[in-house]
């Protein structure tokens, strides 16, 4: 069996050049903070272009979000 090759991200690359360089606890904490903050607005964006193409109204969001919308399984 051969060994899978995957290239790097550019992400996983620039976080491993700042992985070997010492960083301070509070500076850990702010790359965290934005980190989450780059990934919740991609994730917005994300919603945002779902929203726009199924043409959804609040209604629909609400309804969606109260329904149970998982897979049933067979025994």
């Amino acid at each position: 069996m051969s060994p899978l090759h995957t290239p790097l991200s550019n992400l996983q690359l620039e976080l491993l050049q700042l992985f070997a360089k010492e960083v301070t606890d509070e500076e850990l904490n702010k790359i965290k903070v934005f980190i989450a903050k780059v990934l919740a607005e991609k994730a917005m964006d994300e919603a945002d272009k779902v929203w726009d193409q199924e043409n959804w109204t609040e209604e629909e969001v609400t309804r969606l979000s109260h329904g149970h919308l998982r897979t049933p399984y067979g025994k």
